[in-house]
């Protein structure tokens, strides 16, 4: 009995091995499906949110009004805000932060901007060596939409017909 037992046991070996062998084969001649990533860069949503950045008109001035709403909505009270009436009457931000390590990345500021002046660009990589990097202030973030605007537009507008 035990020597039926150990050709029956070989025979599943056998099989299982050559099963796996067959899948592998398959699998060694199709194409990679891996990506090889600081070369390569897989497809982004429209919608993803990565970087902050704030945006300016085509003219160069800077769409922040001051409303404060991306402030008020902000569920992680990342960000702050001072603002100061200019000589023409309208409001802009002298002050204009954002705590990147209390950022939960919700979206929420941009939902409430109405002048698209806050968004969520499409840079993912943006890590840091120090903490002190992660508080952007609106240098910082004005620069950010300077460097992304063309990707920013073109995702606003994709995303255009769901708003």
């Amino acid at each position: 009995m035990a020597i039926a037992f150990d050709k029956a046991a070989r025979y599943f070996l056998l099989a299982d091995f050559i099963a796996g062998f067959r899948v592998g084969m398959k699998y060694f001649l199709k194409p990679k499906v891996t990506v090889n990533y600081p070369h390569e860069k897989g497809p982004l949503s429209p919608r993803f949110r990565g970087e902050h950045a704030l945006r300016r008109y085509p003219n160069g001035e800077e769409r922040c009004i001051a409303c404060k709403l991306c402030e008020a909505i902000c569920p992680a009270q990342a960000i702050t805000i001072e603002a100061e009436p200019r000589e023409d009457g309208s409001r802009r931000t002298t002050r204009y932060d954002i705590d990147m390590t209390k950022c939960i990345y919700c979206g929420f500021c941009q939902e409430a901007c109405p002048v698209d002046a806050i968004v969520e660009g499409p840079n993912f990589e943006f890590a840091t060596e120090t903490r002190e990097e992660l508080f952007y202030n609106k240098d910082k973030l004005l620069a950010n939409g300077d460097r992304w605007e063309r990707e920013i537009a073109r995702n606003i507008e994709m995303d255009a017909p769901y708003r």
